[in-house]
């Protein structure tokens, strides 16, 4: 019998009012991998292999900075043992949040007025929609920036690259900086030349530290406590020209209480 202690992850039970208007004071942007979620999604498809582990020349072939890659060889190889897309939909489901996220979804929805929330992530567009949804969510999400995904006829998930770019320190499919002073300035158009108050970005790997470059001394970046983001922040505070705020976490209570205070001082 397999364990039920990933069966059911939290859900919100109260119900989502439309997010509020182009009024909002401030922009959250989260990560998804080990950000929203407590783990990598590409380690919750393995649970639904026969094995329950993908093979060492699998393993082998994995290259840093090709996460994209190496979930499309993954993806492949389930496909190819014969794993349903009912079986991937139903692993993403039961991921379990990260501790505390469900609160800090719970405080950012009673304050809608004042946030606009945005998904910047490299898993794809499959796997966050199916766990946002079924953890009542998603709609305190006005855009979901990953890379897309979709079934073939053959019952595979295939993932295309989001964009192309040319930033040195982010992987070839994906630069979250890009994205987000590509979406600051759109969204500064539509709210009639005004900008976001304060930005807040939310994650944990290294490819959360590239966007937070482009945050001003108002914003607040979120690392995981002693995740790579971290490290690598405490590294960009070594220059002078690195002005934003630098706020670990290890709870999403932790990223409440701040923001709180933030709220607080209007």
């Amino acid at each position: 019998m397999p364990s039920t202690e990933r069966n059911h992850s939290p859900k919100m039970t109260a119900p989502l009012t439309p997010a509020a208007p182009q009024d909002q004071r401030f922009l959250v942007l989260f990560d998804f991998d080990e950000t929203i979620i407590c783990e990598s999604s590409d380690d919750a498809l393995v649970r639904t292999l026969p094995d329950k582990e993908l093979p060492a020349w699998l393993k082998n072939s994995y290259r840093e900075g090709q996460y994209n890659e190496n979930t499309q060889k993954i993806l492949a190889y389930m496909a190819e043992q014969g794993v349903s897309k009912d079986s991937i939909h139903s692993a993403v489901e039961k991921i379990p949040p990260n501790q505390g996220l469900m609160n800090l979804f719970q405080y950012l929805q009673s304050h809608q007025q004042d946030f606009e929330l945005v998904v910047v992530s490299d898993a794809n567009m499959y796997f966050i929609e199916t766990w946002l949804r079924h953890a009542g969510v998603r709609d305190l999400f006005r855009k979901i920036f990953t890379n897309p995904s979709s079934f073939n006829a053959a019952g595979q998930l295939v993932l295309l690259s989001f964009h192309s770019h040319s930033c040195p320190r982010c992987p070839d499919n994906m630069c979250k900086q890009v994205i987000l002073r590509e979406y600051l300035a759109e969204r500064q158009k539509e709210r009639g030349g005004v900008p976001f108050q304060r930005v807040f970005y939310i994650g944990d790997g290294a490819n959360d530290a590239c966007p937070c470059l482009a945050l001003g001394p108002q914003d607040t970046a979120f690392p995981r406590k002693d995740f790579p983001m971290h490290r690598l922040l405490k590294e960009f505070q070594q220059s002078a020209k690195f002005k934003t705020n630098i706020e670990p976490w290890v709870n999403g209570e932790d990223i409440v209480d701040c923001l709180k205070k933030i709220v607080e001082e209007k």
